[in-house]
């Protein structure tokens, strides 16, 4: 499950922009439940992206930012409450992390949804059937 975020220039301190990656990443699994699941767990990966200031808009102007975006597979987060959840999560780990750097206005958030069978992890396409098979029994195994 890939997150992407991406952030202005200033917003994150080198020192905050690891910590804050792996938050989302907490905050992901815990709205999903999974924590600690060990097919999942290692499966949460993803890039930071830092864009030069100057480089991202708001109404045609200049802004500081940030963007999550999740790619996930159609089971995950499938319920409006699963999506606000972790939207109020990500906002907040962001608005915390910017320390007073960015608005919680110019935090957006954006889950996309792939389609049945295109998960490939380790050279393996995944149905939905078969992620589910694959938490499940990392659970009881």
């Amino acid at each position: 499950m890939p997150i992407t975020l991406t952030v202005s220039e200033g917003v994150l301190s080198a020192e905050t922009e690891a910590p804050t990656f792996a938050a989302l990443t907490h905050a992901l699994l815990s709205v999903a439940q999974l924590e600690g699941n060990a097919f999942m767990t290692p499966n949460v990966i993803g890039t930071l992206n830092v864009i030069p200031a100057g480089r991202v808009f708001s109404a045609g102007q200049p802004t500081a930012a940030a963007f999550v975006e999740l790619t996930l597979p159609q089971i995950a987060l499938a319920t409006p409450e699963a999506k606000q959840a972790f939207t109020e999560k990500a906002t907040a780990i962001l608005e915390h992390a910017a320390d007073g750097r960015l608005t919680r206005d110019h935090i957006w958030t954006n889950i996309v949804y792939a389609a049945d069978g295109s998960w490939g992890i380790a050279g393996r396409a995944h149905s939905n059937a078969d992620l589910v098979d694959a938490i499940q029994e990392a659970v009881t195994g």
